[in-house]
């Protein structure tokens, strides 16, 4: 599995077809491995696009699809559903989206507080006996609900390998409680928005660039919370650690998190391809020591 994974989250309305295609095209040719996608994302047009792309811009063997349930969108409202019922159906959903048997890695894709976590993981195992996914795992998990989530399938003798969360030096909350949990646990994290999204590429530095996301009306909010003066402190040193190697900030921002401990692969959404390239780019940077100790104090606040 890729150390850099391709996120598929703005397929289908953001990223056209043609350019969800350059991007696989993209990704793959820099031996990229790992594509997350998820029910909910596109209302399933990413899955459907994926799918249209497996066995023609790549084998389907060549590539890890992750797939994710348990989360649907009704009008305006994000529903969240993990019981048993409604993580098969969605999988089954996302099987005949993706035209293939199996995912390599299905994972609970919020945690719900409404239905049982006994019943959440009747439906991994379920999906790991039948086949149907040749590894399970969460997403949003905090370390509390992860960790009793992975004991309910090892009874099952279903293993439990990662919990996909956000993490990034502007949000280094995973720290806590998540990271500790993996590496006493053996699983791994995927860290979703690594760039701190996208605060971290030094853009928002002075201000709200047009077509950015801060600027989306279909992700209201999504940025807004990492505009803040703490957040722009961070960047800024992102930025001139950047300046020093001779980098893009994308590039240190990425490594940095790449690099951390319990972390197996980095997730990257990429709005345009030329974004992605920045991206994949970071796969041959090795940071100072030095560089590193100095992001991780300026950043302390985050943790």
């Amino acid at each position: 599995m890729s150390r850099v994974g391709l996120g598929t989250m703005l397929w289908g309305h953001t990223v056209s077809a043609e350019e969800a295609r350059d991007h696989l095209e993209l990704f793959v040719a820099r031996g990229g491995t790992l594509v997350d996608t998820a029910h909910r994302y596109g209302e399933g047009v990413a899955e459907e696009l994926l799918g249209s792309m497996i066995g023609d811009v790549v084998p389907r063997d060549d590539i890890v699809v992750c797939t994710k349930a348990g989360l649907s969108q009704r009008g305006e409202q994000r529903v969240v559903d993990a019981s048993r019922g409604r993580l098969m159906s969605q999988l089954d959903l996302s099987l005949r989206r993706l035209g293939t048997d199996h995912v390599d890695l299905w994972l609970v894709h919020a945690y719900d507080d409404q239905t049982p976590m006994e019943e959440t993981a009747s439906a991994l195992a379920w999906a790991y006996q039948s086949g149907r996914a040749r590894y399970v795992g969460a997403s949003n998990f905090t370390g509390w609900q992860v960790t009793r989530l992975y004991s309910l399938l090892e009874r099952s003798g279903v293993p439990l390998i990662c919990d996909e969360v956000e993490y990034s030096l502007v949000n280094r909350t995973a720290e806590h409680e998540v990271v500790p949990a993996a590496e006493a646990l053996g699983f791994g994290v995927l860290a979703w928005s690594p760039l701190g999204r996208g605060v971290l590429s030094g853009k928002y530095r002075h201000g709200v660039p047009a077509g950015s996301r801060a600027t989306s009306a279909r992700f209201p909010g999504f940025v807004q919370r990492f505009l803040d003066e703490q957040s722009r402190t961070v960047a800024g040193a992102v930025v001139t650690a950047a300046e020093g190697l001779g980098l893009r900030p994308a590039e240190v921002a990425l490594a940095w998190v790449r690099d951390r401990p319990g972390v197996a692969s980095a997730l990257v959404g990429a709005r345009t391809t030329a974004q992605l390239k920045e991206a994949l780019d970071a796969e041959d940077v090795r940071l100072p020591a030095q560089i590193v100790t100095a992001l991780e104090d300026v950043s302390s606040t985050r943790a």
